[in-house]
């Protein structure tokens, strides 16, 4: 009875939690009659991407009924129900005091009067020069200003609106450069007919502005901007209009407008410039290891093994006694390499999906709700894929190999949450994980991650005392038991120097995708291009696998059979490395300030060794395959 309690504990939230994430486009439309509620919540605040703004200091959210704001609120303060995913990156949905009312237009209508104290009003306008967006949502669409791409001269719905912003016309203006701070707002619902009673909504666009009024819960204007003073107490009055238009956007393309791509030409480019990247490097994959290996099978068959030639001669060959020597610390290379191809799975299962659409922009949280569920389930792939290294190579620790490859990754990613969630509690932030979200991702661990996992160990265990056709059933050659001696190797060759080199390849496959991935992860904007992602993902891992498969090639010519680690550096220190000197010195932000060094550069790190666990794995594996082929495809004596 005890655990059945326990297990209801975790399982019903969780369930509850997920059901919200499965909405496929197109279904559950809300219908309207004219007069009926069509109501508007409010989501946190979040930073935005201002062009010539130079002290972007806070990269975290802020609660919308954050007390420093001093917003209107209603009668009763409501938490809408979110996805787990939702809920890790950040929304925090409240209901609001607005009212709308189906094809009820209405002009000045007043939402609260307020006082902002000077302390407040100094944080107030310093996100405002921080360009802080707000962030609405009305019927599932994101309420966002019209705004103009002049990269391709053509009009765009935002998802989200201006804190604030400068009255930059004019700079004669004696408000200019002064933070002008939003207290009106006209909203423009946008609705298709469905017939002569019945509604949808297609859009939402907001204008926001900033009004001096003459007299207090009056409408009428002086003609000036609203600025709060920070050296004195401000009065606020708020108030909203409201105006119906309709259009014949069917309810099913509605996004389209939300889903502007901007700078398609950069993504044309950088296809191209991948395209050439990944030709490249199979021509020379095609010159180097084919034509090459083609001469060393012929030079091997004809050797006479019983002459001193024989003796005489180097090569890959002459490493077969060692070559399939177990690597030091075994237990950790396998695990690791088993937690990156359980990365690399999740990843390309979610681009893949969200491809053909079916993780769409109208349900929030979607795609990393999903994310967190494959990933728990792919542990039984990440497991079995480690168990299967471990065993080829003669490990005996299974049950420490399934501990650590369930335990390690996961552990440290959630620890790290933790560490960086007592920063962002110390700041206020709404980004900081609720205490019920902590427990629901242990109560995933613990439901689907970790039986998956060892499901997954205890059938690559079983299978490993087979003679089967897996690619990792069995060495084609008898490992030697005295160690082979290596010789001095070239610089070129050392494990650091080659992972540099070898990482420019895939990193230049993602460089710009990592540009429009750092803006919708820092600055709230929506990312849809996974078509360019997917392309640039296939181009990652095949360029990892080509160029460190190139360089375990050159290292066992060398006489060095200790290629294990190696590959996995090769594969995946270069492109960490490089992705973190891409977070940090191609960065929009000016880090000042103690928590906001120590959030984004975590955060940063902690995206950079994921990828690169991720591309470690599939070089080491490229590699593994690769010395199996080779020197199953030779006769050795």
């Amino acid at each position: 009875m005890l655990s059945a309690n326990v297990l209801s504990f975790f399982l019903v939230p969780i369930w509850l939690r997920l059901t919200l994430a499965f909405y496929l486009p197109g279904m559950a439309p809300t219908t309207y009659q004219e007069g009926d509620e069509v109501q508007l919540f409010v989501n946190h605040l979040t930073p935005g991407l201002r062009e010539q703004n130079n002290k972007e200091n806070h990269i975290f959210s802020y609660d919308y009924y954050f007390h420093k704001f001093h917003f209107c609120e209603p009668d009763k303060i409501t938490k809408q129900p979110q996805s787990l995913g939702s809920v890790v990156f950040g929304d925090r949905i409240y209901n609001s005091p607005f009212k709308i009312n189906m094809l009820k237009d209405t002009t000045c209508n007043k939402l609260c009067s307020s006082k902002i104290p000077k302390n407040d009003a100094k944080f107030i306008n310093q996100l405002v020069s921080e360009d802080f967006r707000q962030n609405w949502i009305v019927d599932g669409l994101p309420a966002g200003r019209e705004v103009l791409d002049k990269s391709t001269n053509t009009h765009a719905l935002s998802s989200n609106f201006e804190l604030g912003f400068f009255d930059s016309t004019n700079e004669a203006n004696k408000y200019f450069k002064v933070p002008l701070f939003i207290n009106h707002f006209d909203i423009v619902v946008e609705v298709y007919d469905i017939d002569a009673s019945h509604y949808r909504v297609v859009g939402v666009r907001v204008n926001p502005l900033s009004l001096e009024r003459n007299v207090k819960d009056s409408c009428d204007l002086t003609g000036k901007p609203k600025i709060l003073n920070e050296k004195k107490d401000n009065y606020v009055d708020y108030t909203y209009s409201v105006k119906f238009e309709h259009w014949d956007t069917p309810w099913a393309t509605r996004w389209d407008k939300y889903s502007h791509t901007s700078n398609s030409q950069i993504q044309w480019f950088s296809l191209v410039g991948m395209s050439v990247a990944v030709l490249f490097l199979v021509t020379l994959m095609e010159q180097i290891l084919f034509r090459t290996l083609k001469k060393d099978f012929s030079r091997y068959e004809a050797l006479n093994l019983d002459s001193d030639e024989f003796d005489q001669d180097s090569g890959w060959k002459l490493l077969h006694g060692d070559v399939f020597r177990a690597p030091k610390k075994l237990l950790l290379l396998s695990s690791l390499t088993g937690a990156g191809i359980q990365i690399l799975v999740m990843s390309g299962t979610v681009i893949l999906l969200a491809c053909f659409g079916l993780l769409s922009p109208q349900n929030r949280g979607a795609l990393p709700t999903f994310a967190i569920v494959l990933y728990a389930l792919f542990a039984f792939i990440g497991a079995f894929t480690s168990m299967t290294v471990y065993r080829f190579f003669g490990g005996i620790q299974w049950k420490t190999n399934l501990i650590l490859t369930s335990s390690l990754i996961p552990g440290s990613v959630f620890l790290t949450i933790i560490f960086l969630n007592v920063f962002l509690l110390c700041v206020h932030s709404s980004d900081a994980l609720p205490f019920s979200s902590l427990c629901m991702l242990v109560g995933i661990w613990m439901l689907l991650s970790l039986p998956s996992s060892v499901l997954g160990s205890l059938l690559a265990r079983k299978l490993s005392f087979k003679d089967n056709a897996f690619i990792f059933s069995s060495a084609p050659t008898k490992t030697n038991q005295i160690e082979r001696q290596i010789p001095i190797q070239p610089t070129y060759l050392k494990t650091i120097p080659s992972a540099l080199v070898a990482g420019i390849f895939p990193f230049g496959c993602i460089s710009v995708q990592l540009y429009f991935i750092y803006n919708s992860l820092w600055f709230n904007q929506t990312f849809y291009m996974f078509g360019f992602l997917l392309i640039a993902f296939s181009s990652l891992l095949l360029t990892t696998s080509i160029i460190t498969t190139v360089f375990t090639y050159y290292t066992l010519c060398m006489e060095n059979w200790k290629w294990g680690w190696k590959a996995f550096f090769i594969g995946g220190l270069g492109v960490s490395f490089y992705i973190f000197l891409h977070c940090i010195f191609f960065t929009k932000f000016q880090l000042e300030g103690f928590v906001t060094i120590v959030l984004y550069c975590s955060y940063s790190a902690l995206l950079s060794l994921l990828i690169g666990l991720c591309t470690g794995s599939v070089g080491f594996l490229s590699s593994l395959i690769f010395v199996k082929k080779i020197y199953g495809s030779v006769r050795v004596d």
